[in-house]
């Protein structure tokens, strides 16, 4: 053992002195929470440079508009025909009633539908907290109703539904929350068969996360967050928190059952399985890192996010959790769960795992291929990936606000999606380009693709340069026929009448221009992502194991198992067969930035069980066992560990595929399967098929490379574990 490796020192440190340890880690927990709560956390606003939506939001911020935010009070009829003059009364009332709150700017005269069958009431108001202002709009719309039960009058705008969406994501954080931590306890019960053996790696999880939260919100202040980051560090903390504190764990527990002592176990298990832990967290940082390549500002938080748990993660696996493990001694294996520990603490050798291994020992190339096929075939309906930004249409209609949109959006085509249109010229361009809108507008009146009520009229900023039209579509923003209208505007409209201004400059924004630029943005960073991942892995495996064929292998088992995540994910979102499974509305497509950061997750998740698997194979090389043999001790011998963590990882993941928004629900089914994937096909089947295969090819490295020490360094007989040299 190298006792002057880092996770030694640093265990040894810790193992000895276990009260600072747990003082210190504490502390820095409650820290890094309490300058995340003073800092607050900073909102990203825009997506970053992603094509024309990025110039158009950018003309439109030249123009310095004041924006308020605005509310609309819809009134139908609960059934039937809507009785016009009793709905012009109630809309007196809304009138009335509104003007008279503090934090209304505004309130417009009421117009009827283009087919009377609703009236709405569009109210302004003034600037300040969005909770102050529309709560007080929701209670009088609501009271309006109590008054008026004939009719139905309810509140819809960007306001009221993102306070109803921020409920609903709160509602599963908390819900994702709750369910991951029994869930993962079970399974890690299962693993150790005692209560504080199972119960010290969630701790250390929820640490990491807590840490992790509030570190992200101090580092917003430099790289804006986005709402989904904190969801995105509980998936990650959980999942590799609990995996480094259990890789740990497990090989301190098979130290003392040789008979070590509470800190030789514990120098043992920093040196081997702490040292794959390292190794582990850096791949997951560089793959996290790469997303930094995109140049977006989702990517950005969520790298920020994840590196930010990981490196926790890692860091407390080191320090806190050795002392930890010191101080608790044989308590650690304490209350048994009767039952589960005489299975946990069997010593005969394992049955399934040998059993699972035997084709790849026996015949390694059909096992090979027949795996490798198996796989492509899983992978194959990636092929056909369409992506989509979710829309207003996919968000989930358990709320009353989403069901009053539906109803918006049906009786005023133009409150639904639309095209936001940005035009820069010189101010003494300005009446040619009112004469080019009104030409646009006239053009689109006879286009089904368009749609016109008359609720929009163009905005001019107060220096008379910048004009904002929005011109709505009547179909849904995810739809062909948006994209459609989309693909028109800006190809044909906008170029034969705002297009011929002299001087002018303009672009085409809005959801539907978000979905179709970021889609493309996404497909044109994809590669540059994975280019970069790809190399700096490769460095960091060549490195850790001394070897360019073991470097190349991950790469090649790692870019499979992406794949057959990618297909999973195509297969059943671009479909609808598991709709009433999952409890989602496919909307033809997989989310747009999921492609990108599935496999940066992926790929650095996916070293956990690699690293792991393949340092335990190697200790038994360098002991002298030939490469058949050491394939099979090495996986048999981590088998249990890894299928512990996996099941952890797999148990996390499927709790996100629960909730209710599809881009979480498309990430956790995703993440899940891959996991699923990744730990039994790819690490018990095709991993040893190639390594028996390769033999002792597997270890070629040129020799800049190469340790210093003997291929096959035999240790001293008296203590062969203590004198293995660590990975790397």
């Amino acid at each position: 053992m190298a006792r002057g490796q880092i996770t030694v020192r640093a265990a040894r440190w810790s193992a000895t002195h276990p009260w600072r340890a747990m003082a210190m880690w504490v502390a820095v927990v409650i820290a890094c929470f309490a300058i995340g709560s003073v800092t607050g956390t900073k909102k990203s606003e825009g997506d970053g440079d992603i094509g024309e939506v990025s110039r158009s939001e950018q003309i439109v911020k030249d123009g310095n508009f004041a924006d308020p935010d605005v509310e609309s009070v819809l009134i139908t009829a609960p059934s039937g025909t809507l009785d016009q003059a009793e709905a012009a009364k109630v809309a007196g009332v809304v009138i009335e009633r509104m003007r008279a709150l503090g934090g209304v700017a505004d309130v417009s005269q009421p117009m009827p539908s283009p087919n009377k069958d609703a009236v709405i009431v569009r109210v302004t108001l003034k600037d300040g907290d969005a909770d102050t202002r529309v709560q007080p709009l929701l209670d009088t719309t609501a009271q309006i109703q109590q008054q008026y039960p004939q009719l139905r009058v309810e509140e819809v705008g960007g306001l009221s539904i993102g306070q109803a969406l921020e409920k609903t994501l709160g509602e599963d954080f908390k819900r994702a929350e709750i369910f991951s931590l029994p869930v993962t306890l079970a399974i890690l019960l299962v693993a150790f068969g005692a209560l504080i053996a199972a119960s010290v790696p969630l701790v250390l999880a929820l640490s990491a996360v807590a840490a992790a939260i509030g570190l992200s919100a101090a580092a917003s202040q430099l790289v804006p967050a986005v709402d989904a980051v904190n969801s995105v560090i509980l998936l990650i903390g959980m999942a590799v928190g609990v995996d480094y504190s259990l890789f740990y764990l497990r090989r301190e527990r098979e130290e003392r059952a040789k008979g070590r002592s509470h800190v030789d176990a514990v120098e043992i298990a920093a040196a081997t399985s702490g040292h794959a832990v390292v190794v582990s967290g850096t791949a997951v940082i560089i793959s996290m890192a790469g997303l930094f390549l995109a140049r977006d500002v989702v990517f950005s938080s969520f790298a920020v996010g994840s590196i930010l748990v990981v490196a926790v993660a890692v860091v407390g696996s080191l320090t806190v959790l050795p002392a930890v493990l010191a101080k608790l001694g044989r308590w650690v294996d304490k209350p048994r769960i009767p039952l589960v520990w005489r299975l946990t603490a069997n010593r005969e050798k394992p049955r399934f795992w040998p059993a699972v291994l035997k084709p790849a020992l026996k015949y390694p190339v059909v096992t090979l291929l027949v795996a490798v096929t198996a796989l492509l075939a899983v992978a194959a309906p990636a092929l056909g990936m369409t992506l989509k930004f979710p829309g207003t249409e996919d968000l989930p209609r358990t709320t009353p606000v989403m069901k009053a949109y539906d109803r918006l959006t049906a009786a005023f085509p133009s409150t639904g999606t639309s095209h936001e249109v940005a035009i820069k010229a010189p101010a003494n361009q300005a009446p040619a380009v009112q004469a080019a809108l009104a030409e646009l507008v006239q053009r689109t009146k006879t286009d089904k693709l368009y749609a016109q009520d008359g609720l929009e009229k163009p905005r001019v900023s107060k220096d008379g340069t910048v004009t904002v039209l929005e011109v709505a579509t009547p179909y849904e923003g995810g739809s062909q026929q948006a994209r459609d209208s989309l693909t028109k505007l800006r190809t044909e409209l906008m170029p034969q009448t705002v297009g011929k201004v002299p001087g002018v400059e303009y672009a085409v924004g809005g959801f539907v221009a978000a979905d179709v630029d970021y889609a493309a943005h996404t497909k044109a960073k994809l590669p540059l992502v994975i280019g970069f991942v790809l190399l700096l892995t490769m460095i960091v495996m060549m490195v850790t194991f001394r070897s360019v064929v073991v470097a190349v292998t991950a790469i090649l088992l790692n870019l499979l198992s992406a794949g057959a995540a990618y297909g999973v994910v195509t297969a059943v979102f671009q479909n609808t067969w598991a709709e009433g499974i999952l409890g989602f509305r496919s909307n033809g497509a997989v989310v747009s930035w999921l492609p990108l950061f599935l496999f940066v997750v992926l790929f650095g998740l996916s070293m956990d069980y690699h690293v792991f698997v393949v340092s335990r194979i190697r200790e038994a090389v360098l002991r002298g066992v030939p490469t058949k043999q050491a394939v099979a001790e090495g996986i048999t011998g981590s088998a249990g560990v890894v299928t512990s963590a996996a099941a952890v990882m797999i148990g996390v993941f499927a709790v996100f595929a629960t909730l209710s928004t599809l881009d979480m629900k498309q990430l956790g089914v995703g993440l899940a399967v891959a996991i699923l994937i990744d730990a039994t096909i790819i690490r018990a089947v095709v991993l040893p098929s190639i390594m028996i295969l390769l033999g002792e090819a597997n270890w070629w490295a040129p020799k800049w490379l190469r340790p210093k020490q003997a291929k096959h360094a035999t240790p001293p007989a008296a203590e062969p574990e203590r004198e293995l040299t660590p990975v790397g």
